[in-house]
């Protein structure tokens, strides 16, 4: 591997982000070897939360508008109601996630992340899950959405909520090899 492989994205807005959908899959991705790294759309910190109550808060690594698809071995979209929802609102954001899809690169989406799936316009014909209330929405973009703990289609690995993390992150670190 060289270190451009061992580098695995985490997407993610300035807030709204579910705690475990980021903490638990950067775990995962860093006990098998890889080097997690932070993007979001601004530089600083992003604030985390259990639910609706704030938790932790981390630094950015890189600014997705500086970042580049090719430095990545992996995309991870946590998720969280806010977070997705703002991060579908940002150009350089959508773009980037549409840019991975279309590299052929695992791209692990949980809970509410694949509302930014949806924004990119990635999903026709592709089967994947997410948090119940995305169901309309995903088959709207031409997904077709199945209730199931984990989904891989492709190169696109999806889940329900955090109950369903080891799973996930079982799935995404098989998909890093």
């Amino acid at each position: 591997m060289n270190t451009t492989q061992q580098k695995v994205a985490f997407l993610v807005a300035a807030e709204g982000i579910e705690s475990a959908e980021l903490v638990d899959p950067w775990q995962a991705v860093a006990d098998a070897g890889y080097q997690p790294v932070l993007i979001s759309p601004n530089d600083g910190t992003v604030q985390l939360f259990e639910h609706l109550d704030k938790a932790d808060t981390r630094p950015v690594d890189v600014v997705v508008a500086d970042a580049s698809v090719g430095d990545y071995a992996a995309l991870v979209l946590p998720g969280g109601v806010a977070n997705p929802d703002a991060l579908r609102t940002d150009d350089d954001a959508v773009s980037f996630v549409r840019d991975f899809v279309g590299s052929g690169k695992p791209v692990a989406a949980i809970c509410h992340a694949p509302w930014t799936l949806v924004e990119a316009e990635v999903l026709r014909g592709k089967k994947l899950t997410s948090w119940p209330s995305l169901r309309t929405d995903i088959r709207n973009a031409g997904g077709d959405w199945v209730d199931q703990e984990v989904v891989v289609d492709g190169n696109l690995i999806t889940s329900r909520n955090p109950d369903d993390l080891p799973a996930f992150n079982a799935a995404l670190v098989k998909a890093l090899g």
